[in-house]
């Protein structure tokens, strides 16, 4: 495939005078002007979109920032983005940070490079104060991460309440020694901080027992659910917990999963409530309690606003349809 140094070359100019030639610079000869049409003619070469979208300043492509698309969550979640946004005749660029602070500053580059005309971050690992000053290149809306300044755009679910009501579930059922599970730093704001802000009330509203090796933190996978049944596997009888709030429910299957290859029950040994309501939940061998999310909703709600902010109109966000709920099922 032809490059802009092939062209340059073919037409005997520097590789600069092609490029000023492909933004439009109003002082090119005519001469060099029709020498560097001919040589993309006899080289068959087409600028990228993405280069012409960067001269015209203007880009019909959204950016989404996902910690990672292997978790189901976030796959619904883009489906439902992406799926609004061609209908809006945008489309879509899948960005993955890993939980890595680096990543997700490349991804924020792309809106600074204009490479996308707007972000939708479904994870954040950034100080707030960074994000807000990439709004200068072009709008940001956070999806399903809740902070306490306003400036960024938010689509979020009471995530804190629907903690607090999953933990006093389990108390009102009988459980007293609740592990905690959290994909970020329990003692650190950031990812996942307004959920363990409702474990925290709930265990201290309750004066539950609170056990320090009953947290696990940046845990994401079935296979991180298996570590932390193992771990627990180690602590005295009279220490284990009897009941655990995964925060996910790919933790929680992974959890679930250990537990009966290790031979114990579910609930008797150890109750287990997830997070999301993913398909495979009531599927599992072992159905899962849950928190179901509207993710489909998430999507909808926060593409229609981000497409709003980029073409300068308001949007009223549809609260009613981000209403989080308790699946009951039988881990619990």
């Amino acid at each position: 495939m032809a490059t802009i140094k092939d062209v340059a070359k073919e037409a005997g100019l520097s590789v600069s005078t092609v490029s000023r030639y492909l933004n439009d610079h109003p002082y090119i000869s005519e001469d060099k002007k029709s020498r560097i049409k001919e040589a993309m003619r006899v080289l068959d070469y087409t600028p990228s979109s993405i280069a012409t979208q960067l001269r015209s300043r203007k880009s019909k492509t959204i950016g989404v920032i996902v910690s990672r698309i292997t978790n189901p969550f976030f796959s619904y979640l883009v489906d439902a983005i992406e799926k609004k946004a061609v209908q809006s005749g945008y489309r879509v660029l899948i960005m993955q940070t890993y939980d890595e602070l680096e990543a997700e500053k490349n991804c924020l580059e792309m809106l600074k490079q204009q490479v996308v005309s707007g972000l939708i971050m479904c994870s954040v690992e950034s100080d707030i104060e960074a994000i807000k000053d990439y709004q200068k290149f072009g709008p940001i809306v956070l999806c399903n991460e809740k902070v306490s300044d306003m400036t960024i755009p938010q689509v979020v679910t009471d995530q804190e309440q629907a903690t607090f009501e999953g933990i006093e579930y389990l108390i009102e059922k009988g459980y007293k020694k609740i592990a905690y599970c959290t994909g970020g730093n329990f003692e650190v704001d950031g990812h996942g901080s307004t959920r363990t802000k409702g474990f925290e009330r709930a265990i201290t509203l309750n004066k539950q027992t609170f056990n320090k090796k009953w947290i696990f933190q940046r845990v994401h996978t079935i296979s991180d659910g298996r570590k932390i049944v193992n771990q627990l596997s180690q602590l005295p009888t009279n220490q284990k917990p009897d009941a655990i709030f995964a925060n996910s429910d790919e933790v929680a299957s992974g959890i679930i999963s250990e537990m009966l290859d290790l031979g114990y029950q579910i609930p008797l040994d150890l109750a287990v409530i997830g997070f999301d309501n993913q398909p495979f939940t009531s599927m599992l061998s072992i159905p899962l309690t849950t928190i179901e999310q509207p993710v489909e909703a998430l999507g909808i709600e926060s593409t229609n606003l981000l497409l709003s902010l980029i073409d300068g109109k308001k949007y009223q966000i549809n609260d009613n349809k981000l209403k989080l709920k308790l699946i009951e099922r039988e881990s619990v």
